[in-house]
């Protein structure tokens, strides 16, 4: 079992630094990979699944990596508050009015991880002035972990170690759109009829901004209901691996928004 003893690190919010950042990032990977271990063992042995008053899904599952990461994220950094989506559902928002707080997903997917998909994940954000500056992305199942601190430090972590990501430039050839294509809309397909897409690739979990990250894929359109704490983790990826994420108008995509509700987004590669 992995130890859950984190080093205390004090970090003045909204005046981050990439040292300060690239030092984080072991202590935020331990975590996850905590997280994913609970997770793991609810996922073999079933878990009973609730509904949420929105009506979306909720599980043990759910509750036990938000009971890892929340305080071990306040003991990593004290001074920098937790938003998780578990804590915001029952009513517990912190004060983000600093700049600089976590966003976290504990368990991204929760109808793939009921569904017994295998496609669901961890997701742990860091804000600093409405952008995200670390992430960190775990899919438990799969033993798949990718990490990023701003400016440039973008990460995919395998048994044999780190894998630097760099999203690739658009092809001359035509877009590689990546996509769960599952929940398509008249909306999503207008916005594709418009461009020179060559490929698809489906993917149901946050790792479709993994896929713009390492040059797999160039393209993602976030179309539909979306918070804060589902791209934090995954914008931090992208923008490390000299890519973008927009609004589709491309405006910048922002964070600590009222509610935390995103609009359509556009993830795309470098260029």
């Amino acid at each position: 079992m992995r130890g859950i003893q984190q080093s205390t690190h004090a970090i003045s919010p909204a005046m981050l630094t990439a040292k300060q950042l690239a030092g984080l990032l072991p202590g935020v990977e331990n975590l996850a990979r905590q997280a994913g271990d609970a997770i793991l063992r609810l996922y073999k042995s079933g878990t009973p699944t609730l509904v949420k008053a929105d009506g979306s899904p909720v599980t043990a599952a759910d509750h036990a990596s938000d009971a890892i990461l929340v305080p071990g994220l306040t003991v990593l950094t004290p001074d920098i508050p937790v938003v998780s989506e578990e804590g915001v559902e029952a009513g517990r928002t912190p004060d983000i009015s600093g700049g600089c707080f976590w966003l976290v997903d504990p368990l991204d997917g929760t109808k793939e991880f009921i569904a017994g998909t295998d496609e669901f994940t961890i997701l742990i954000g860091l804000i600093d002035r409405g952008l995200p500056v670390l992430g960190v992305m775990y899919g438990p199942v799969q033993d798949e972990l990718y990490a990023a601190a701003l400016p440039d430090l973008a990460w995919r972590v395998t048994k044999a170690g780190r894998e630097r990501l760099h999203a690739r430039p658009r092809p001359a050839d035509g877009l590689t759109v990546t996509s769960s294509f599952r929940r398509t809309s008249e909306k999503l397909e207008r916005y594709l009829a418009s461009l020179p897409v060559r490929d698809r690739l489906r993917r149901r979990s946050a790792f479709k901004f993994a896929d713009v990250a390492r040059g797999a894929a160039d393209l993602y359109p976030g179309f539909g209901l979306s918070y804060e704490w589902d791209t934090a983790a995954g914008h931090a990826l992208v923008l490390a691996a000299g890519g973008g994420v927009t609004q589709v108008d491309g405006a910048p995509l922002l964070y600590g928004k009222p509610g935390f509700k995103n609009p359509d987004i556009v993830v795309m590669g470098a260029g």
